[in-house]
């Protein structure tokens, strides 16, 4: 087979063709106008067409020009004169997130658990906690983490020994100090 036209980059002209028979038997379908399905015929035969022999090198040509064409890069290098990387990442508190739905409510702890959180020292950290609890008697997790920027599972470490996880009453779900660290004043 020969495609009639004029040149067009680098597409041969020239294919053979491959007929063979050796195939699961297919059908041809149409919608009629009634919005039926009907059948229009069968195919009997399989045509596979590759370039001519005389024509590969210029398909071979055509293929890494294609190759190379899509290997090409589109991404562009900015430099930004303000590096302090505080416009890159969002600090806490910036984000407010829509309260539109309650679905959009579940997906916006998700967010947070992405960042990774880099440990303090565990003496440096148990000051910290004690200075959260001078502001504030009661903490939940989340707020805690928030605060302390530390990973979840140090945090509740540093928590169990530290701290009285409150199951029942009016500041269930939160940590309270226990009373050998509380100050006396309370």
């Amino acid at each position: 087979m020969e495609l009639a036209g004029t040149e067009a980059g680098h597409i041969p002209r020239c294919y053979v063709m491959d007929m063979s028979k050796d195939f699961i038997p297919m059908s041809v379908f149409s919608d009629t106008p009634q919005g039926k399905i009907s059948v229009e015929g069968k195919i009997l035969n399989k045509f596979d067409m590759r370039p001519h022999n005389q024509t590969l090198e210029l398909y071979g040509k055509l293929c890494r020009e294609r190759t190379n064409k899509y290997m090409v890069k589109s991404r562009q290098i900015q430099v930004i004169d303000n590096d302090s990387g505080a416009h890159m990442r969002p600090m806490p508190g910036m984000i407010s997130f829509s309260t539109s739905g309650p679905s959009e409510k579940k997906k916006s702890p998700a967010k947070a658990t992405d960042t990774k959180r880099t440990r303090r020292d565990r003496g440096e950290m148990e000051e910290i906690v004690f200075k959260l609890f001078e502001r504030q008697p009661n903490w939940s997790l989340r707020n805690l983490i928030q605060e302390t920027d530390q990973p979840e599972q140090f945090l509740k470490d540093i928590l169990k020994d530290l701290c009285v996880y409150n199951n029942k009453g009016t500041n269930q779900g939160t940590y309270e100090l226990k009373p050998e660290y509380r100050k006396s004043g309370d």
